[in-house]
């Protein structure tokens, strides 16, 4: 089973360095869609991204073009509010790629109606435009590790002195 987060166009680098902390978390890929609205070198990427940055396989794509025609359309959910299914009810392949629009707009709207029935969306109360991009990339990615009996992952921590 594998995991991969993509980010169409992002905008907010401290987003992308928190996502990029938890495909390191969880043995995930992290794939960039350009134009990225600011420089991977930026020093805000690897402050939210901390120790973790080097650990992270990091994926670049020119366009959303060549991303789309890099994968099976089947293995991908677009993530949006404007998503058919809800998120937890949507099929897992053994490959997943979880496609996240820009910050300011989403994924474009031509390309969700042309994949419809693969978007997905996190409820909320009516009113609320979406959430924060990294939240909402951490909610779908454990929630397909959970559905996956979260392979390779940690359960149960320990504290000092206790002793089972």
């Amino acid at each position: 089973m594998k995991l991969n987060i993509v980010l169409v166009e992002p905008e907010i680098p401290q987003n992308t360095g928190n996502i990029g902390r938890t495909c390191v978390a969880l043995g995930a890929s992290l794939h960039l869609v350009h134009p990225l609205g600011y420089t991977i070198t930026d020093k805000q990427i690897r402050r939210a991204g901390l120790d973790y940055w080097n650990k992270l396989n990091l994926v670049h794509h020119e366009n959303l073009e060549s991303f789309l025609n890099s994968v099976n359309i089947q293995d991908c959910i677009f993530v949006s509010t404007k998503g058919k299914h809800c998120y937890s009810s949507i099929p897992i392949n053994k490959e997943c790629y979880l496609v996240f629009g820009k910050e300011s707009a989403g994924l474009p709207e031509d390309l969700l109606r042309s994949y419809y029935d693969y978007t997905a969306r996190i409820p909320m109360r009516d009113g609320n435009r979406s959430l924060n991009l990294s939240n909402a990339a951490a909610i779908m990615a454990y929630d397909i590790f959970r559905r996956w009996s979260f392979p390779d992952l940690q359960i149960s921590g320990e504290i000092g002195g206790i002793h089972e």
